[in-house]
Formats: structure tokens, sequence, C-alpha cells
């Protein structure tokens, strides 16, 4: 029988006050243990090495995710001091991990010196190989070519590849590119077809393990934390006894046991997020200290599809604040702040300039639905101005998160 669990200790025995004094207010990693095709999960704090002591059969692997190296705003002004918390953490185990998997967002801004960094602390990490699969955060400017030779260069397609590993089946998909308007993450039909043909090749007595950044199950759609095609890849995976599927994006501990399958996302090494529908928009969230138990703890929450209290999300308010007729050289600014852009819908004359501004803490990108404009990558106080000389409608998104949607209506001017 499935049930919901809040409590202060989660099923894998982790004191939650245990783990905040154990890494401060930072994320840490999740160490797997594999017995018999089982995995079984732990978080990595003081009390892992009372667990260490393994079976015949057994291995280990760590997973971490979102490091986003570059970020410094006030939810965490130095990520890298964090990541190393987390790698120090890893380094105090026991035992030596088999592997080290990093489920996306490694960097902020797509920046070869992020990537650079990043590689510099995890290079120290006590693990016998890595392996990533990329954030959108990561796919910024180049949709992912700078990822894929650092981290890819033996990977299928736009980055997805598979291997084994005691006995285990490992499979990194990607589902961070290609993100429509007011979308999710997406597979798309080559990796569905490719990762179809993998799979057939191995019993269903093969443990399976699948990675990817965005979550493979519908966390909550309102903020675009889902795959919309993720249906399709795990009718291929119930044929399986044992099959757990790691994602980050979330920034938070939520799992979900559906069948043989187990879906687990993990905790950022950089920075919290709200809990779904607990405020107005996904983003870093700043905390006290004293509010760290609420938003780092390591509470086990099984969702119910249909049963749970997830709440929904309102749809920001669509303010018309200008109308036709302005002076051609009128301008008029959209703010961008809360993954939202505000105003979301207006109406201006032909020959009018508007500029978005980013007042987020994260990056966004403005990018016509028709292709008719594309900022580059906006951080924090950066702008994008476009003039519309030709009337008509125009929606548009941010491609990076693309459940932020707009639109503008262009019409003539009165003479």
């Amino acid at each position: 029988m499935s049930r919901t669990i809040k409590s202060n200790r989660n099923q894998d025995g982790v004191d939650r006050r245990g783990f905040l004094e154990c890494m401060a207010w930072a994320g840490t990693g999740v160490l797997w243990t594999v017995s018999g095709g089982i995995l079984n999960s732990r978080l990595l704090g003081q009390d892992t090495h009372a667990h260490m002591d393994r079976a015949a059969g057994e291995f280990t692997f760590v997973q971490i995710s979102d490091s986003h190296i570059g970020f410094n705003k006030e939810a965490n002004k130095d990520v890298t001091a964090t990541l190393q918390k987390a790698v120090a953490r890893i380094n105090n185990l026991p035992s030596q991990p088999e592997l080290l998997i990093h489920t996306g967002d490694l960097s902020h801004l797509s920046k070869p010196g992020e990537f650079d960094t990043l590689d510099q602390v995890l290079r120290s990490a006590n693990c016998k190989q890595s392996f990533f699969v990329p954030g959108e955060h990561d796919v910024l400017v180049d949709d992912g070519q700078q990822f894929r030779e650092r981290y890819g260069k033996n990977t299928k397609g736009a980055g997805w590849y598979s291997f084994d590993d005691k006995g285990v089946h490992f499979v990194g998909l990607v589902n961070v590119l290609n993100l429509q308007a007011g979308g999710l993450g997406t597979l798309g039909r080559e990796q569905l077809a490719w990762l179809k043909d993998d799979l057939a090749a191995y019993r269903s007595s093969t443990p399976v393990v699948v990675f990817a950044h965005i979550p493979l199950w519908s966390v909550y759609p309102q903020w675009g934390w889902g795959t919309d095609d993720a249906a399709e890849a795990l009718s291929y995976l119930k044929r399986f006894g044992s099959v757990s599927v790691l994602n980050g994006h979330i920034h938070q501990v939520m799992q979900k046991v559906e069948g043989n399958v187990r879906f687990h996302t993990a905790m950022s090494t950089a920075f919290p997020q709200p809990a779904p529908g607990t405020a107005a928009s996904p983003g870093p969230q700043k905390v006290t200290p004293e509010r760290l138990p609420a938003v780092l703890g390591i509470t086990s929450v099984e969702f119910i599809p249909g049963q749970h209290s997830l709440a929904v999300v309102d749809s920001t308010l669509a303010d018309v604040v200008s109308q036709p007729g302005q002076a051609p050289d009128d301008r008029l600014y959209i703010k961008i702040d809360n993954f939202s852009f505000t105003p979301k819908q207006i109406s201006i004359g032909v020959g009018t300039t508007v500029t978005w501004t980013n007042q987020d803490d994260v990056p966004h990108n403005v990018v016509s639905t028709e292709r008719k404009f594309a900022s580059p990558v906006l951080d924090t106080d950066q702008a994008f101005s476009f003039t519309f000389k030709e009337p008509g409608s125009y929606p548009y998104y941010c491609k990076i998160h693309p459940m932020m949607t707009g639109s503008i209506q262009v019409v003539r001017r009165v003479s």
C-alpha cells in the first residue's frame, strides 16, 4: 500500500538535524548501494559509516546534482565551496564508490571557466569513474556542443548513452534540449527509438538505473517539473524487475514508487528551491539559518497521482498596460522576475521598441515562438530590446524555462 510520509527521519534512517550539522546549509549527494539488483539510498551524512558493512555482490555509487558553478547571488555566494563540501563528504566514505553520477546543471551560464572549476573540484572526488548528463543551464549558448565535447565524446545523438557496471545497466538521457513554449522537458523521437533498441538486448532480470536532469515523472508541470514524453520511455522499462530513475532540477528530495520503478530527485549542492506550489515560482530560495530545516529537510515523499496535496499555481495577471497610438520613439519595458514576464500580455503600436530586463537571480532569455526574434542569455540586470515594425501577434517564451510565456499584439497606428 502506498503511503505519504512526512517526518524528521526519512526511510533511509538519516536524521534531519544530523544532516544539517554535517553539511551546514548546503545540499549534498546521495550514496546508492546496489545489492541483489535492488538500490537503497542514503544522504551523505555522519552516520554513513555505520551502514557501510558491505555484503558480497554489493557496490556503491554517488549522485550529485545542480552545482550551478558561477552562481553568486544571495541564495549562495560561494557555490564552489559547497560543492567542495559535498566532495569532502564523498571522500570521507570508508569505501571508494564505483561511480559518481552528476544529474545536470554543472554550470550556471555554460561558461568554459565554470566547467573548468567544476572539473577541478570533482577531480579530487574519491570515485573510480564519473558520468554526466546536461541540465538546461549547461546548454544555454550552443545546444550542448561544449558540454558534449567535455563530457560526452562517446555518446549518441545529443548526448545520450548507456553502460554496464557490476551487472547493472546504466542509461543517461538528455531531456533539456528543444524545450518548447509552456512545455516540459522532452526526449524526442530519435532518443526514444535508441532507448527502445538499447534496452531490448537485456533480460528483464537486469537491474536498470536511468538518469536525466529533469524528472521523468510529473512532479509539478506548472513549473516545468516533468518530461512531456516520459511515458513512452517508461513503457520500455516496465518489464524490468528493478528500475531506478535518478533526476535533479528541482533541488529537493522527492521520491515516488510506481510498480517496479523507483523515482528519486536529488538536492542541489548550490541552493534550495521552494516545494512545489508553495511559492509564486521556482528559483533560488533565500533562507536564514533559522529556516534551514524547513527548506533543506530530507523528508521522504511518495507522490500518489490523484491523491496529492500539491497546490495549483495561479496564472500571472495579464494586464494590458500599453495602448496603440504611441509615438514611434516610445519604448515599453517588460520585467523578468520570479520566473515570469510582467506584463505578460501587451498591445502596442507599430514602431514600438520593447525592452526586457532580467531582474531574477537566474538567467533567462526571450525567444519568439515564430522565430521573429531571440535574445542572448540574459543574466541578472541584463536587457534585450526589439523594435516591432510589422503588425501581428508575437508570442514568445523563455527557452531555458519554457513554462514562462508572454505575447505582444502589434497594431497599426491611428493617423
